[in-house]
């Protein structure tokens, strides 16, 4: 008989964290969070203590852990977005219905006596955490920044009534057979015409320094009107920022400024290190950091993890100016591909940046929704 626990001990959180570590075991495509992220979550402040509260569960057979399921109500969210939600995230669970439906049940309950109308995600606290039930791409292996999932967790959530609500694209891109010529003509006329130069920092260091508070000020404004999205706050900045120090590489981030020294884009490229974070199931070992530390200074492959344009220059070949930039480092032999990350089906600007490169759509995620 399959029975529901709330993490609430030591013993309980070890089995929440470390179930998909013991589920995926030996798959060559997942890669887990930081361990040491995870075990944050259950601290009692947290970066998001002051505007989300949070449920864990975990499905128990037999003693031993069958699933496990988180519920976040994003009280920032539901305000901005004028609904009465709450996300389901970290959902894992064997391939048997009855698990899968003990667990939403208790999320459902959970949420209506919170007097919440409806279940959505996956979706983590805020727009930058993993998000989206990976649905196309089960052969492809995730990035740091996403999630991956079996096929079968698509019918466990259908099956306990959740629909599309919206998916998420994600590509790969090599550089172009043919670079069109206009691409660097465009930015560096529109370059000069606007008084914009390109950024130049020696370290991450140095770049976090002068940068890091900049990104979000853009990333605010920039992402106001996206899926399910949250205004930053200082401790989420500040969480975040830490994370860069972590994976910034200055040769792959690309900041743009104006006349007075002010950030009116950028675009974020990450050395991918999924690969190195496998085998040791998050944990940063020193032969972990050791690994991370090659990749990060000479990366194979890039995620393309943020991208930010002021709303005025949307219009001035902003845009163009990233793509050339993205272009010469796909061009430059060291890189063998880059990969986007979500881009919401509905983002056409987005979307029509990758037209200007060789560009395969690998994978596919999706958030359900349920009313209850």
């Amino acid at each position: 008989m399959v029975t529901i626990k709330e993490v609430q001990t030591k013993k309980d959180i070890k089995e929440f964290i470390e179930f998909p570590l013991n589920l995926y075991k030996g798959n060559p495509y997942f890669v887990p969070p930081l361990y040491g992220d995870e075990k944050d979550l259950f601290k009692k402040e947290t970066v998001y203590s002051d505007q989300a509260e949070s449920v864990f569960y975990l499905a128990v057979e037999d003693g031993k852990t069958m699933g496990r399921i988180q519920g976040i109500l994003q009280h920032v969210s539901n305000e901005k977005w004028n609904q009465k939600r709450v996300r389901f995230t970290r959902f894992d669970s064997i391939d048997r219905q009855d698990i899968a439906d003990a667990l939403f049940k208790a999320i459902e309950d959970w949420a209506k006596a919170k007097g919440m109308e409806e279940v959505v995600g996956p979706l983590g606290y805020s727009d930058l955490d993993r998000e989206g039930l990976l649905i196309e791409g089960f052969d492809q292996i995730a990035t740091f920044e996403e999630q991956y999932n079996y096929e079968y967790y698509k019918t466990l959530i259908e099956n306990c009534g959740y629909e599309k609500e919206i998916d998420w694209f994600e590509h790969k891109l090599t550089a172009p057979d043919k670079v069109d010529p206009r691409i660097h003509d465009i930015s560096t006329r529109m370059m000069q015409k606007y008084e914009l130069r390109f950024a130049e920092t020696k370290n991450s260091a140095e770049f976090i320094k002068k940068f890091g508070d900049g990104f979000f000020e853009i990333l605010d404004k920039t992402y106001v009107e996206i899926y399910q999205s949250v205004p930053f706050t200082d401790k989420m900045k500040h969480n975040l920022i830490d994370g860069f120090k972590l994976i910034v590489n200055v040769k792959y981030a690309t900041v743009i400024l104006d006349k007075n020294d002010q950030i009116v884009g950028f675009a974020l490229a990450f050395p991918a290190i999924g690969k190195d974070l496998q085998k040791s199931g998050g944990r940063l070992t020193p032969f972990t950091i050791l690994k991370l530390l090659k990749t990060i200074k000479k990366p194979k492959v890039l995620d393309l993890a943020l991208i930010g344009i002021l709303p005025e220059y949307r219009n001035k070949a902003i845009a163009t100016a990233i793509v050339d930039k993205l272009i010469d480092m796909l061009s430059s032999g060291d890189i063998e591909y880059a990969e986007t990350n979500l881009n919401l089906e509905t983002n056409a600007n987005i979307l029509n940046l990758w037209k200007s490169f060789n560009c395969v759509r690998h994978k596919k995620r999706r958030s359900f929704v349920k009313k209850i």
